[in-house]
Order: structure tokens, then C-alpha cells, then sequence
């Protein structure tokens, strides 16, 4: 039977990384040689700095989608600061094209956002506003062209890459994110997904892939950190609270 995802796995080939680069020294991508996809939606959890961006940017680079963000037709920069590790990266891709790509990340939305204003000159004014929900994104707060975009623009059958895509999105919106989500992977669309909400790491059918250990691996909702400690912070917030103030603590040394 042919896959039904795009992209289905990973290749690294080291010997195409400099032997002095920084992405040999993050645990988790350094003994990296293959990595093998099986859902329409795939998360990248972990602590921060354990490589799930890293990699996040380097299979959107790798698939020829512009490193800040955006679709094929995205060609700008603001600061060349993407890794070099889409120089060994080889995408194991499946049988079907999607019908769209794009690469979306909170953190440089707003260059896309303008970017996205520039290119409004060569499409049709009710394609491109259609796209972000009826209005300019730069007339609507971040969170709401962010979601806009993702609600607007998004279809089935496509290719999509988030990169902490909650980080301007309030947990109400976090939620509506999770039933677009859903239904854009029933259509047949495929997620890879960098994330820390506990919220949308609860997508149903969802694979969760933990950066942390020094390894990438499969995890349980339970088992991510993000559930636990919001677990941990919702049923005992005032024992929480008085332990971690009291004493000055630092949480990651609990």
C-alpha cells in the first residue's frame, strides 16, 4: 500500500557537517542517522535547546521551504542564522506531492507577515485576505493572524511544519488550533510539529517524539514533561508554589 505521507523519514549524513560545528555537540541530533515518521501528525517535544527547532528548520530547508518561514514561493531573509544541518539532510519523501507547503514559526511570523504584504501586489486582494481571515496580519494582533493563516490558508492534502505554534496563541485559541489541526490531518494533510503546550500535545492519534534523554524516542502523552508539570501545577499549586518560593528553588534541579 503507498504511504500516505509525504514525508515519511530522515536521513543525517554527517560527514557532510563540519567536524567543528555546534550541531555535533546537541546530544540528541549528534547520534542521529535516521528517523522514520508514521502519523499525519508528528510533535517534537523536549526540554529547550535539545535540537527539536534545529531539526524542525532543517527538513523545511531541506524540502525547499524558506528557512524564516512561509511557502516555496517565500524567497527573503532577514539574517542568515538557520544551521547548516539541511547540508546532510536527505528527506525520505512518499509517493504523493502535497497540494501546498508551508513553514510557520512564531518567532519570525512578523518578517513573514510583511513578507506576505509585499507579495500582495501580484494576488488577487480577495485570495490574499481570504488567506488571513479577511483582514491584512498586520492589522490583527499576532495571535489572531497567526491562528488566521492556519484556519485560512491551510487546506487537506498538505505539507505543514509549526514551530511552537501555541507561543502566540492563548490556551481558548489553543484549543480551536487543535480541531483545525485534527481535521486538516483527517484530510489527508501531514503536521510536523515542534511544541511545549499540553494542549496540542493531546491530539489524538498524534506521535510524540521526545528530544530529551539525549535521544529521540517515542513517548506517551503522560510521559512528555509538559503534561507532568502542568499536572503537577493544576493538582497541587499551593504545596507547588510554597516549596519552590520558600526555598528559592530552581525546578530543574527538582
Amino acid at each position: 500500500m503507498l504511504s500516505r505521507l509525504f514525508v515519511e523519514g530522515l536521513y543525517i549524513h554527517w560527514a557532510k557537517i563540519d567536524e567543528d560545528c555546534y550541531l555535533r555537540r546537541i546530544e540528541a541530533l549528534k547520534q542521529l542517522e535516521e528517523l522514520t515518521f508514521t502519523s499525519n501528525i508528528t510533535i517534537f517535544v523536549g526540554e529547550n535547546g535539545t535540537g527539536k527547532s534545529t531539526l524542525l528548520e532543517a527538513i523545511a530547508t531541506a524540502y525547499g521551504l524558506n528557512p524564516e518561514g512561509g511557502s516555496r514561493n517565500f524567497r527573503f531573509s532577514t539574517r542568515e542564522t538557520h544551521s547548516s544541518l539541511h547540508r546532510g539532510l536527505t528527506l525520505r519523501k512518499g509517493h504523493q506531492r502535497p497540494r501546498d507547503s508551508f513553514f510557520l514559526r512564531a518567532e519570525s511570523f512578523y518578517n513573514v507577515a510583511t513578507q506576505a504584504e509585499e507579495y500582495r501586489d501580484v494576488t488577487p486582494p480577495e485570495i490574499y485576505y481570504r488567506q488571513y481571515g479577511g483582514r491584512s496580519p498586520h492589522e490583527q494582533s499576532h495571535g489572531e493572524s497567526f491562528l488566521g493563516l492556519m484556519q485560512n490558508r491551510f487546506s487537506e492534502k498538505g505539507l505543514y511544519l509549526l514551530d511552537e505554534p501555541e507561543a502566540a496563541i492563548s490556551p481558548q485559541r489553543q484549543l480551536t488550533l487543535l480541531i483545525c489541526l485534527n481535521r486538516l490531518a483527517l484530510g489527508g494533510s501531514q503536521f510536523l510539529i515542534a511544541s511545549h503546550s499540553p494542549l496540542l500535545l493531546g491530539i489524538p492519534g498524534a506521535e510524540l517524539l521526545s528530544f530529551d534523554q539525549g535521544r529521540i524516542h517515542p513517548v506517551s502523552y503522560e510521559e512528555t514533561e509538559s503534561y507532568q508539570v502542568t499536572e503537577m501545577f493544576i493538582n497541587h499549586r499551593e504545596y507547588l508554589l510554597e516549596r519552590l518560593l520558600k526555598e528559592g528553588g530552581n525546578w530543574d534541579n527538582k
